[in-house]
């Protein structure tokens, strides 16, 4: 056996330090070496112990969660698993996200620590696969925001919808699709339909603080919705959409309960109405999701760009899909908007 994953615990509640000590030590491959109160003596800590992970609260004195993401972001990067009761805050979920957080779990409600260990192996997967993250691929997105003298003229202009862009991640994506919609116009001919790892119930919070902070007009995916030119639907793997034509003959959002492949459903979907005018994007992940939906389309003359393995959070979504000769262009992330207008203009 190699050597334990070293994890700090940084929380205020001392019963809940406790408790995520009692979980993560009950794994024989996890060492606890250390916990601190706040952010403050967290920085201090990390470079004294040099942990392979941190797990972090957001609501703690001196210095909270989001002041110390930044600090160590530029100090000494870690990965950061948050742990908080305000991941039901979605607003709060995305700035942490965009600041670097490779994932982001609730922490149970109330004073009782045995909620905690309702979630017990989640704890523990999730902080096993944050200590094998590409710790450099890891940056904080730079926002630009929607611009107030943006007219939505010269945003939604266009009268037709030319083309779909299905965008598919798991763990460690969220940060990707939010660096890539800042920087993909949007005058394009597009609707984007975004499945990605966040909990339903913040979706609705998420989007609205996205949709602040890119040209784009952001949504949670519900069923039902409408696809328009001009929007961003962000779908949460956990209640994943595909695309269909309601009894209107228009193009909208349904709901695939209990699918346990969305990526691939939801590529294959789009394909099946747009066709050659489908465009999928596949970015950092863990699994083999996507692969096949990519298949489809490409066999419907659509054109499939996948996040190359080398600017991946976790490469292996990817990688499946490139060693399955299924990609036509392999992208770093910080191209990816440039060979989507490219794909979308070239037409």
């Amino acid at each position: 056996m190699g050597e334990k994953i070293k994890v700090l615990i940084v929380d205020d509640a001392t019963f809940m330090v406790k408790a995520i000590r009692e979980i993560l030590e009950s794994d024989s491959e996890i060492e606890v070496v250390g916990s601190a109160k706040n952010g403050l003596e967290a920085l201090k800590l990390i470079k004294e112990l040099r942990p392979d992970v941190i797990t972090l609260d957001v609501d703690m004195p001196v210095m909270d969660g989001l002041k110390t993401v930044r600090h160590i972001m530029i100090e000494s990067q870690v990965p950061v698993v948050m742990l908080s009761s305000l991941s039901e805050h979605g607003d709060i979920t995305f700035e942490a996200i965009r600041l670097g957080v490779v994932d982001f779990l609730p922490k149970p409600s109330g004073a009782i620590s045995q909620d905690i260990h309702d979630v017990r192996q989640q704890i523990i997967d999730r902080v096993k696969i944050a200590a094998s993250v590409t710790m450099k691929n890891i940056h904080r997105v730079k926002l630009n925001g929607a611009g107030e003298k943006d007219a939505l003229t010269e945003r939604y202009g266009y009268q037709e919808m030319d083309y779909i862009v299905t965008i598919g991640t798991t763990l460690g994506g969220p940060n990707t699709v939010i660096n890539l919609m800042t920087m993909l116009p949007s005058v394009l001919p597009v609707t984007i339909v975004v499945i990605q790892e966040i909990a339903p119930k913040i979706l609705p919070a998420f989007a609205q603080q996205f949709a602040e902070q890119t040209p784009w007009r952001v949504e949670a995916g519900e069923a039902g919705k409408e696809l328009e030119q001009g929007v961003c639907y962000v779908c949460s793997n956990e209640m994943p959409m595909m695309v269909e034509r309601n009894s209107k003959n228009v193009i909208c959002l349904v709901e695939q309960p209990g699918d346990d492949q969305p990526l691939n459903t939801l590529f294959s979907s789009a394909s099946n109405i747009f066709g050659a005018n489908t465009i999928g994007v596949l970015l950092t992940g863990i699994g083999d999701d996507g692969t096949d939906g990519f298949s489809k389309i490409r066999d419907n003359a659509g054109v499939t760009i996948a996040q190359s393995t080398d600017t991946c959070v976790y490469p292996n979504l990817t990688q499946c899909a490139i060693e399955n000769g299924n990609v036509d262009y392999i992208v770093d992330a910080d191209s990816l908007a440039e060979k989507i207008k490219s794909v979308v203009e070239a037409e």
